[in-house]
């Protein structure tokens, strides 16, 4: 047995489908306790969990209760995580220390990667990507989760990286760390709240199909490491660009003022920003994690044709 194997709680179904090979996605537990209030997180997790199900795919939420990583939920323990007050919230630096305390932790997008990996889970639909922070020029406040895209062999699906990054910043520093990002049936690469950032994609992918075979083939070269595919918040649900701007805007300046940083100005912009957009952003947040869990189950269920 594997050292990292008895730390590891891997649900039976979500056992049953990788030692047979079927599809798997990977859900991230940090968007149930610090991306959404309550009861808007536990619908949210429990609707991702179904779509990936109804689009032919396991989904396997991730989360660390009491000390234990836990590779697939039950309702009881979504439950528990949308409502329990004193979650840590657990990037790559913070396993360690939250499993030799025995504590909860909700993990983000790189620990949620890496706890993937080592499960054999090889898809993952989240929200948006941490990146590169606007002012890291002088923060250096640079999101955990680039460096795990490098390195860890886990597709990410997501509505591109949040829009309260530098957008620019973080698409050059995924070229420096040659990180694959492809835009989903579109050449602008998505901005979370809106499905164009400005920028270019990298690379575009019209298919499940095409993306399976993207990932097989640059694993089968022993590229290690994760790819970002951008997919766009459907039209109906975004925001208009100059309202969520404006919010975004505001939304930072509060922060700077008020000397937040570090782990708490992710969720302090999130509830900002909903609170500027009257909601509007809440469920725009909500529509494009939906749409992210169907594009990774079609993408997971397309990799396990091929193999």
């Amino acid at each position: 047995m594997k050292a990292v194997e008895k730390y590891l709680d891997i649900q039976g179904e979500v056992r049953e489908a990788l030692a047979k090979g079927q599809a798997v996605v990977a859900l991230e537990s940090t968007i149930i306790s610090h991306g959404m209030p309550y009861p808007d997180n536990l619908e949210c997790a429990a609707a991702c969990e179904r779509i990936v199900r109804e689009h032919g795919a396991i989904p396997a939420t991730i989360a660390i209760l009491k000390g234990r990583v836990k590779i697939g939920l039950t309702s009881e323990d979504l439950s528990y995580l949308a409502s329990a007050k004193s979650v840590f919230k657990c990037s790559r630096r913070d396993l360690g220390y939250v499993l030799a305390r025995g504590l909860d932790g909700a993990t983000t997008v790189a620990a949620t990667m890496i706890l993937a990996a080592r499960a054999g889970i090889r898809f993952f639909a989240t929200g948006g990507v941490g990146g590169v922070h606007r002012g890291a020029e002088s923060t250096m406040d640079i999101s955990a989760d680039m460096t795990e895209l490098q390195t860890t062999d886990v597709c990410v699906i997501s509505a591109g990286v949040k829009s309260i990054l530098d957008i620019g910043r973080t698409l050059e520093y995924l070229e420096t760390l040659g990180v694959p990002v492809a835009a989903f049936s579109q050449n602008r690469f998505p901005a979370f709240y809106t499905p164009d950032s400005g920028f270019d994609a990298p690379l575009r992918l019209d298919s499940a199909e095409d993306a399976a075979k993207m990932m097989k083939i640059k694993w089968d070269f022993d590229l290690h490491g994760g790819a970002i595919i951008g997919n766009p918040i459907p039209k109906e649900y975004a925001v208009p660009p100059e309202k969520i701007n404006a919010a975004i805007d505001s939304a930072l300046k509060q922060a700077g003022e008020r000397g937040i940083a570090g782990k708490a100005l992710t969720p302090f912009l999130l509830d900002k920003i909903k609170e500027l957009t009257g909601g509007e952003s809440l469920e725009a947040n909500k529509h494009l994690v939906y749409n992210n869990a169907a594009l990774a189950a079609d993408i997971a269920s397309a990799f396990a044709a091929l193999k």
